[in-house]
């Protein structure tokens, strides 16, 4: 029992130290984090039940799952350098100070993208997947996507 209660401490705290140091970010880090392993996790037990498992499309999946986390990680520069500027900028004062904006975007993007395949994944290993489900997921990935488009083509 004791042993039992030290891991559900440890487990607090863990979540209590991530939510203290990155608030909502470090959570959507986690989340992405979940997202594209349970992906990969999927992926894999679908090609297994299939019986068409390749470890070169294997391979692809998981340079498809580095290249994702690149382009996470280019936002996070970007994101960092856009904040440079604009808190830094000696003749124009904003009226707030800012942190990210592209980042979050991306990752709830490629989150959402990463839930729609494991969606596929699970029809794949037999589970029925409601239409309302997948619909709901494009519906959300084409309102991040719209949102971003909309910050790059502000006027």
């Amino acid at each position: 029992m004791d042993n039992i209660n030290a891991a559900k401490a440890a487990i607090v705290a863990v979540f209590t130290a991530l939510s203290a140091c990155f608030g909502w970010f470090g959570w959507l880090v986690v989340i992405f984090i979940i997202s594209m392993t349970g992906d990969c996790l999927t992926g894999f037990l679908a090609a297994f039940k299939c019986g068409n498992w390749e470890s070169r499309i294997a391979r692809e999946g998981l340079w498809h799952k580095m290249g994702c986390i690149v382009a996470v990680l280019v936002t996070v520069i970007f994101d960092f350098i856009i904040g440079i500027i604009i808190n830094n900028l000696p003749s124009i004062n904003f009226p707030f100070n800012y942190s990210v904006l592209l980042c979050p975007l991306a990752m709830t993007w490629y989150i959402l993208t990463e839930l729609g395949s494991i969606i596929e994944n699970a029809g794949k290993m037999g589970a029925p997947v409601p239409g309302f489900i997948k619909q709901a997921l494009a519906l959300f990935r084409g309102t991040v996507a719209s949102a971003g488009d909309k910050l790059t083509h502000m006027k």
